[in-house]
């Protein structure tokens, strides 16, 4: 037997506990995602849920100690305009070498989580 997977549903980043506040303004009002019902009997549990993309980003609430390469990826339509967007908002960049095929970048919320962006090269 193998698993087959269909898709990815969900990916979870932490931010330290009683720091949703922050986390909303920087997710829901800079980078405009949509935030969804948590269920309620994980809202104890601090955090808020959101629509990215074509998948769920969990934001989860704990004690946060470590700085980590962990980190999800996305893909977009256009990079430069989205660094430029970042970065007219202070937003720390990473400029991460080029993949096969792709052009990218990475940057970094206010808890220092790393998220990446990449673009497809068009030739």
């Amino acid at each position: 037997m193998s698993i087959h997977f269909k898709k990815l549903n969900h990916v979870q980043i932490c931010i330290p506990k009683n720091k949703e506040a922050e986390a909303r303004a920087f997710y829901c009002d800079i980078l405009g995602l949509e935030e969804i019902e948590k269920p309620e009997y994980l809202k104890k549990n601090g955090g808020f849920w959101l629509n990215i993309a074509d998948i769920e980003l969990h934001i989860g609430a704990e004690n946060v100690k470590n700085i980590s390469k962990r980190h999800p990826a996305f893909e977009v339509d256009d990079l430069v305009a989205a660094k430029s967007y970042l970065q007219s908002h202070q937003i720390r960049i990473k400029e991460d070498k080029p993949l096969p095929n792709y052009y990218r970048f990475s940057f970094y919320d206010p808890f220092n989580n790393r998220i990446e962006l990449l673009e497809k090269i068009v030739l």
